[in-house]
């Protein structure tokens, strides 16, 4: 029989250091942590996050423990989860191990080698996983991770924490296998199911070295291993691995009810200041994603602002919310006189604007740190303070004068329905199934009117019941509210609403991912029930039942791009490729796609901002991405803002006779033609051969 071993070859004078020691370190680790703890709720607002609490941990299992979302990167991925899944064994075995010793007494015979076993086996994954981190960061060093003597001292700590524990085991294998006396029956086959201690306990053998020196041997281990783990409570509260705990509550206090496409309301601070300027407008909630980010990186890496050069790391803007949150805990302890500026000394507000709101970020960031949310609420206080540039100040007075950003008259919305002799319906007047919310690119840009055209030609073949609210119509505030002006995205907002209280329609359908959103997460529809969708899943849906007769297959090799707003925000990501698919088309896709798609450099109202210096635009840096893919001849997009960017970005990458930028309706109308209308096109385009040669639409609006 196994006899179970409680705390062996230690002297009795010493085995209470084993309880005594991490106790003291562990009673340090509370203090320090409640110290940092409480800065959160000195300087942070109040904010209700005690609701759900099971779906909360249920969160907690899925991303901490799972690792889900550190996983979605492979390579660092697997590093960190052998690191992460190590020590949750050892928790749990130093746990069970306690109980066992001074409780219950149920570790005996066969359940001791089960349990013996996984500790053995993450020993070794997790020294594997260490080994592995610290050539990454120190050898390959990569941009994105932060290089740091803290950081170096505490993977060192954390090795030679769990080693002296491997150690430890193997020495009294060792010593048992020359002197079984010592534990009758406990080495008895233990070696099989502590395979890395058997084997490290061989090499003992091996040196020669006698019973009494391996007994001493272990000693000494063992108390190393001992202040090892009380240096490891001391430490975890003041250096880079306080996201062991911080990250874990993070997961459990994030965002549960609120969609990712709305915004959270606006907070009024101070009297009349709106936004967050200093660390103590901020949440206590988003003052602990400042403590609980991991400096993985991610999110830096997915951000194509940074990409682009310019001055927003999101990793860094965290980072700087905690670097700063003790000096503005201590002036908040002084009756929140003088608490210093975060916005324009700490960060910027350069770097603040340059975001694009396209949420990689928060996508990628595996502990649900909500960038976006935050910066969303600094620009509020910009805005507040007149701290933007003369562009956006521009467009911002166009919409609010016109309701649009071009500038233009509210009765020159619906022109490109006259210029192309289309009869369409003005919802409020006469009812119709469908109200298409067009938005102002599709409206009003040069480069979009023709695709806007080409698009009502399929709704109509498509047998669609539809119409528009024409000089009714205004923007629907999406980017508006992410640039911060709340009060003109509520003003927008109201006009769209009594423009549509008295329609008669089942649905709202746009080509306008930013509209798209914004009407069906930002809008307060009542308890009227208004279904709002994408023109890509109307065109599916049509061609699916047989709406829209395929009279011709396409066989383009195209590529297609997954726009912010309609797939990380919505995660609408299959109908725009059934439809694809259906049309004959042979889709490759492009490395970043999906929920990790490229932004392409437009949206958070950055498409109205003064062009900074860049080393190369997203929209640049996509399409390249695209032409670098074997056989692609069409870059397909289904966001008015993509088409600009995009076919802009081919001319200036000298790309034009390699890659056309095609709207999808484009391509449904191209497939679905009647056979005199389709030789007509071909004739007028001169591209009867191949869809590489820009028609006669792309080469007048591909400037635009």
């Amino acid at each position: 029989m196994i006899e179970r071993i409680n705390v062996w070859g230690i002297p009795g004078s010493l085995k209470w250091l084993a309880y005594v020691i991490p106790m003291a370190c562990a009673l340090v680790l509370a203090i320090r942590l409640y110290v940092r703890m409480r800065l959160w709720w000195r300087v942070g607002r109040a904010d209700r996050r005690f609701d759900r609490i099971w779906t909360r941990a249920g969160r907690v299992l899925k991303y901490v423990v799972g690792q889900v979302k550190v996983l979605r990167d492979p390579y660092p991925g697997l590093i960190h989860a052998a690191i992460a899944w190590g020590f949750f064994v050892f928790f749990l075995g130093t746990a069970v191990a306690t109980i066992d010793a001074d409780f219950f007494h149920f570790l005996k015979g066969p359940l001791y080698l089960i349990y013996k076993l996984p500790l053995d086996v993450f020993t070794v994954i997790a020294l594997v996983g260490i080994v592995v981190a610290a050539y990454r960061r120190f050898v390959q060093r990569p941009e994105r991770l932060t290089l740091s003597s803290s950081f170096a001292f505490s993977l060192v700590l954390v090795f030679l924490t769990v080693l002296t524990g491997l150690l430890t085991e193997s020495l009294r294998l060792a010593a048992v296998e020359q002197d079984p006396s010592l534990q009758a029956g406990w080495h008895a086959g233990l070696g099989w199911w502590t395979p890395a201690g058997w084997i490290v306990a061989k090499g003992w053998l091996g040196t020669g070295l006698g019973v009494e020196s391996l007994v001493n041997t272990h000693l000494a281990l063992w108390l190393a291993h001992i202040a090892f783990v009380g240096l490891l409570f001391v430490v975890i509260p003041t250096g880079p691995l306080l996201h062991m705990i911080t990250a874990p509550l993070n997961v459990f206090f994030s965002e549960l009810e609120r969609p990712r496409g709305r915004l959270a309301p606006v907070a009024s601070n101070n009297g009349d200041a709106v936004g967050v300027g200093r660390l103590t407008d901020l949440t206590w909630q988003q003052l602990l994603q400042g403590d609980a980010c991991t400096e993985c990186g991610r999110c830096q890496d997915a951000c194509p602002a940074h990409g682009a050069g310019l001055s927003l790391s999101p990793k860094r803007l965290i980072l700087d919310i905690k670097d700063n949150l003790a000096v503005a805990g201590q002036a908040a302890g002084r009756n929140g006189n003088g608490v210093p500026e975060f916005v324009g000394q700490a960060v910027q507000d350069q770097v603040i604007w340059d975001c694009t709101t396209c949420c990689a970020c928060v996508q990628e960031c595996p502990v649900l740190i909500e960038h976006v949310d935050a910066i969303v609420d600094m620009r509020r206080y910009l805005l507040a303070q007149q701290r933007a540039d003369n562009q956006l100040t521009t467009t911002l007075g166009h919409l609010r004068r016109y309701g649009n950003s071009f500038g233009k008259s509210d009765k020159q919305r619906a022109k490109w329905t006259r210029g192309a002799g289309l009869k369409i319906k003005d919802v409020r007047k006469a009812p119709a199934e469908v109200l298409w919310f067009a938005g102002d690119y599709a409206s009003y840009s040069p480069t979009c009117i023709d695709v806007t055209q080409v698009t009502a030609r399929v709704f109509q073949r498509a047998g669609l019941d539809f119409g528009l609210l024409f000089d009714g119509e205004r923007n629907a505030g999406n980017d508006i509210r992410r640039v911060g002006e709340e009060g003109l995205f509520e003003l927008l907002r109201q006009k769209n609403a009594t423009a549509m209280a008295g329609c008669d329609v089942k649905e709202i359908v746009t080509t306008d991912p930013h509209t798209y959103n914004a009407l069906k997460n930002e809008y307060d529809w009542g308890e009227a029930h208004v279904e709002v969708r994408h023109h890509s899943e109307v065109l599916d849906e049509a061609i699916r039942d047989g709406r829209l007769t395929l009279r011709r297959s396409l066989s383009y090799t195209v590529t297609y791009h997954d726009p912010c707003y309609l797939g990380r925000y919505n995660d609408v990501y299959e109908a725009p490729r059934r439809v694809l698919a259906a049309l004959g088309c042979r889709l490759v896709e492009m490395p970043r796609n999906r929920d990790r798609s490229l932004c392409c450099g437009a949206g958070g109202g950055r498409i109205w901002m003064d062009e900074e210096p860049v080393t190369e635009r997203p929209s640049e840096a996509r399409v390249r991405e695209a032409a670098e893919l074997r056989g692609v001849e069409v870059f397909v997009v289904t966001c008015p803002k993509d088409l600009t960017m995009y076919r802009d970005a081919v001319k200036t990458t000298g790309l034009e006779q390699r890659l056309v930028v095609k709207e999808l309706a484009e391509l449904v109308d191209e497939a679905t033609r009647e056979d005199a209308e389709h030789e007509r096109a071909e004739s007028a385009t001169g591209t009867a051969s191949r869809v590489g040669e820009p028609s006669a639409v792309d080469s007048a609006i591909g400037g635009a």
